[in-house]
Order: structure tokens, then sequence, then C-alpha cells
């Protein structure tokens, strides 16, 4: 439009008088600077201030909610904890469960103190066979479990005779 301002023909009717040529920059000035405020109101409108609010919602929500969900995940190991525990008692139960149903039969009971005591029924030779590696200084610092109970009760009588 500048430049059909600044033509100049013939025809008067397409000359503009200064007034008319004023109101029209005026109106085309005035819409650059409406123009220009759109741009920074559509670059300053990002963040408004219900967008503002909504964030201090959702940051106050996240820290309200951050340690009980701590303690619901803490709890919930918790109880997983609780629950293995809980498994393995009644997996032990079972089992002493089994092993005093076993030691209800004679013949296991028979065959476990044979073992452990080392008897052995009339007409039978029982045999002891100690190990030929270890030495008698090894055998006297086993457990009293780990031996037979009769190298325990000679054990005992040795030393009630070394105490007088």
């Amino acid at each position: 439009m500048p430049g059909k301002l600044r033509s100049r023909g013939r025809d008067d009717s397409a000359r503009f008088s200064t007034a008319t040529r004023l109101r029209v920059l005026g109106e085309q000035t005035a819409e650059r600077v409406y123009r220009s405020q759109n741009k920074r109101q559509a670059r300053r409108s990002r963040l408004t201030g219900r967008a503002a609010l909504l964030a201090l919602v959702v940051c106050t929500l996240v820290v309200a909610l951050a340690y009980p969900i701590r303690q619901y995940v803490s709890q919930r190991g918790e109880i997983a904890d609780l629950q293995r525990q809980q498994q393995e008692a009644k997996d032990r139960v079972d089992r002493l469960r089994d092993e005093k149903a076993r030691w209800q039969d004679d013949a296991y009971a028979e065959q476990r103190i044979r073992e452990r005591l080392h008897m052995v029924m009339p007409g039978e030779t029982g045999y002891v066979v100690p190990d030929a590696r270890s030495t008698a200084a090894e055998r006297a610092e086993q457990g009293e479990t780990d031996r037979p109970w009769y190298s325990n009760v000679w054990d005992g009588v040795d030393k009630a005779d070394r105490a007088n």
C-alpha cells in the first residue's frame, strides 16, 4: 500500500489527501503493533496462571504421597519376608512330623539306636574301626557328640581320677 500512496498518477481520484494518508499509515501501524503484541502474547502464554497452579498442585501431591508410598513399599517387603519365614516354618514342621512318624516305627528306632550307641544284639560281634589317619590327640579334640558314648564315659572317669 505504501507504493500506492506514493504513486502519482494524472488521475486526481488516485491521489490521497494528507489526512487520508495519515489515517492509512495509522491503521497500518496499529495493525503492526497488534500483530507484534499477539506474537508476544502467543510466546508468553505458554505458562499461564492455571498451568502454574496445576504444577504447584502436582508437586504438592508428589511430596505428600512420597512418604506413604515409601512406607507401603517397605511394608510389602516385610510381608514378603514374613511369608517366606512362615513357609520355612511350615516346611520344618512337616519334616519334624515325618521324623516323628519314622521314630514311631520300632525297626527304625532300633537301627538308629544301634548306630548311634554302637550296640550289638546278643550273638553278634561288634567292631569299631578307628580312623587310621587320626591320632589320639585329634580323637581327644573331637566333640563329645562325635565320639561313641563309651569314650565319653571313660574320659569322665579319667577326669574324675585326676581331680582328686
